[in-house]
């Protein structure tokens, strides 16, 4: 499609790679935007004055159909609520841990090409790359200093540890293994090292210069947080209305996780049933459970396709990485690129596990792959000229595709895909953590009261070891994941929410379609409708879909 509004779109798409290269080279945009992106102060200015001058512009474009409705509808949201964040000032707290900069540092190597000398020479490019784009990430750090806009102690020591992990755990050494001795070799093994001592200079400075200034308090308060949340939900959000509604939906799905649990050991307290489940539903090497994903990924593309949903054979590829050294709690998904030559993949943290708990994380993999993530974000990149450019490579929305993810686990159970012992219960647990999330991370925020009843177990006030009880003892988290999620929280406010939140707005969405066609409703049309759709913020969903 080639109208103004669809060819705004693709400018905007090439303008903001020119700017951000690190961006352009992770989502797989073909072309020669360089390697390094400049995180400093009058670069985050220019980006953020692309996103202005676009939007004008975008408004004084006329519609030439219900496609370019469907672009401008979600590139006017996306961009104005980014600009709405620039103005806020978010983006001097630019620390995220243990996603955010310094994870996505360590993606952006993962993620480059590996099968010609060319591509070597590009990952030796992007280690190097590394030193400049912290030092110009520390002067914005400065300026939120100099402004008195600094994030939460708890981030800054978190992001030392997760640097210097970066560094100690040498992140980069397994491509130079896989590499060998070719003639790139010893600019392989310094380009690595520069990286790793620019990892190690961010954990001092962390340390030393910027600890002393950031501020004590995790919560970021209502103001901040309700534009955090706009961002990631693309919907305005009522907190103590979503907040009641997460407590209600926890004790619903905790006495379903009861019945459940029944079923495996009748008799049984849910603890007494999990620990029989760790120790007999596992593997013990992370080479079996490497083959146990592939395979359940694999399994769950050939069911799918042709029966709940039209797979487009290029998406039959989905890859599976396992992640060392990693201070990410939990699985996560990366898109192919635009143009295909790069998979999706799922990456899976190992942590310092010696068993896997297979019957907890089977419904993860429908949330990663399918019929989650790679469905949802790979068809926006084959779904052809119906969608802009934007929408494709650049307007993802959590809330919509976390929850049309947690959606994908529901449908999974629909499916009847749990057969084997306690993998229903894992996915009930799974919801259950999702909807701790929304309760932890508003609460916290927004320094609410816990109910009463909750309070006389957790504590009167949120603070981190309530947060922390709370989501190991009623979102039942795997221990390992248990303390990254609550730093999560504290760094990424509004993001924890997309998962219950979106899920409730998907099946909200199908509900209403399915009162309105009664028996025609058609659950395979409704769901290739809704992918073909591409992004959308949770505030237009149900009315884009209703057409």
């Amino acid at each position: 499609m080639t109208s103004p509004i669809f060819a705004l779109a693709d400018e905007y798409i090439t303008a903001y790679a020119r700017l951000h290269p690190m961006f352009a080279g992770s989502a797989g945009i073909k072309g020669d935007f360089g390697v390094a992106t400049d995180f400093g102060p009058e670069a985050v200015a220019e980006r953020a004055a692309l996103v202005s001058a676009t939007l004008a512009r975008l408004e004084a474009l006329e519609s030439t159909g219900p496609a370019d409705d469907l672009a401008r509808l979600h590139m006017a949201e996306r961009l104005r609520v980014e600009a709405d964040m620039h103005a806020a000032g978010e983006w001097r707290r630019a620390l995220r841990v243990p996603y955010g900069l310094l994870q996505n540092l360590v993606s952006y190597v993962e993620l480059a090409p590996r099968s010609t000398e060319g591509d070597w020479r590009l990952n030796a490019s992007r280690m190097r790359a590394i030193p400049e784009m912290l030092a110009t990430w520390r002067q914005t750090m400065n300026a939120g200093i100099e402004a008195g806009e600094t994030v939460a102690l708890l981030q800054v020591t978190e992001g030392v540890k997760q640097a210097r992990r970066s560094a100690e755990a040498r992140v980069f050494d397994k491509h130079l293994k896989a590499y060998g001795d070719g003639p790139q070799a010893a600019d392989l093994r310094e380009a690595a090292e520069v990286a790793y001592a620019a990892f190690e200079s961010a954990a001092k400075y962390l340390e030393q210069t910027y600890a002393p200034h950031a501020r004590e308090s995790d919560g970021v308060g209502e103001e901040r947080y309700l534009l955090n949340a706009r961002s990631t939900l693309g919907a305005a959000l009522d907190p103590h209305e979503a907040y009641a509604w997460a407590w209600d939906e926890l004790h619903r799905i905790e006495d379903e996780m009861a019945a459940e649990a029944a079923k495996v050991l009748p008799d049984a307290g849910l603890a007494e049933v999990i620990a029989h489940l760790d120790a007999t539903e596992a593997v013990d090497t992370s080479g079996e459970y490497l083959s146990w994903l592939t395979e359940k990924h694999q399994g769950a593309l050939a069911a799918l396709n042709g029966v709940h949903f039209d797979i487009d054979p290029r998406l039959m590829n989905l890859d599976v990485q396992l992640v060392h050294g990693s201070s990410a709690g939990s699985a996560y998904y990366s898109g192919p690129s635009e143009d295909l030559s790069r998979p999706g993949r799922t990456w899976w943290p190992v942590a310092d596990r010696e068993r896997f708990r297979t019957w907890a994380e089977l419904t993860t993999v429908f949330h990663e792959g399918v019929p989650g993530h790679h469905l949802q974000i790979g068809q926006t990149k084959v779904a052809g000229e119906g969608l802009s450019r934007f929408a494709k490579v650049f307007g993802s929305v959590s809330g919509h595709a976390e929850g049309w993810a947690l959606y994908a686990e529901r449908l999974s159970d629909e499916l009847g895909w749990f057969t084997e012992p306690g993998t229903r219960l894992g996915m009930l647990k799974g919801s259950a953590l999702r909807a701790a999330r929304v309760v932890i991370d508003i609460g916290w925020h927004l320094d609410l009261p816990l109910p009463a009843a909750e309070a006389k177990i957790h504590g009167d006030r949120w603070n981190f070891d309530v947060a922390l009880d709370v989501l190991q003892n009623r979102g039942r988290i795997a221990s390992h994941r248990a303390y990254p999620e609550i730093v999560r929280y504290a760094g990424w406010p509004g993001q924890a929410i997309c998962y219950k939140l979106g899920e409730r707005a998907w099946t909200a969405a199908r509900a209403e379609a399915q009162a309105a066609a009664g028996s025609a409703f058609d659950l395979k049309a409704w769901h290739t409708r809704a992918l073909n759709l591409g992004p959308v913020g949770l505030d237009n969903l149900a009315s884009v879909l209703r057409g």
